[in-house]
């Protein structure tokens, strides 16, 4: 197996970071032409989605979870910014992997698929993606 642990900078707002460069790079660099690629976040405020990007379904999915998860003081884990505790609830949500078929050296995403880190936690501006490639 070949893995690495990659770092991505998300700044202090909420994203949905769009990983596919990342693990096109990552399966070149690992000679990854069949198997399964890993993604692991080793964070308990993110997590990993596949979705479409660019044309409203980030937005949509940040507005959602703001919906789902409010930034206010219900949550008992309270340190952090106010409403951080959601932050630590996202993960039950957004999960913290995902697998991806690799074919020909290519993940098998869906056209308008991508592989992206969702953070909702603006206390944390660096976030670690491990990625993983089980060659099959």
């Amino acid at each position: 197996m070949h893995s690495e642990e990659i770092e991505i900078r998300t700044g202090d707002r909420e994203v949905v970071r769009d990983l596919n460069a990342e693990c096109a790079k990552f399966l070149r660099g690992a000679d990854g032409d069949e198997g399964l690629l890993h993604l692991w976040v080793p964070h308990a405020t993110a997590g990993i989605a596949v979705l479409e990007t660019g044309a409203g379904s980030d937005e949509d999915l940040l507005a959602t979870l703001r919906d789902l998860l409010p930034a206010d003081d219900r949550w008992r884990h309270r340190h952090g910014s106010p409403g951080h505790g959601r932050d630590h609830v996202l993960p039950a949500l957004v999960p913290p992997h995902v697998s991806i078929p690799v074919l020909g050296g290519s993940m098998a995403l869906g056209t308008w698929q991508s592989v992206c880190l969702v953070d909702t936690n603006t206390d944390n501006q660096v976030r670690r993606v491990r990625l993983s490639f089980l060659a099959g």
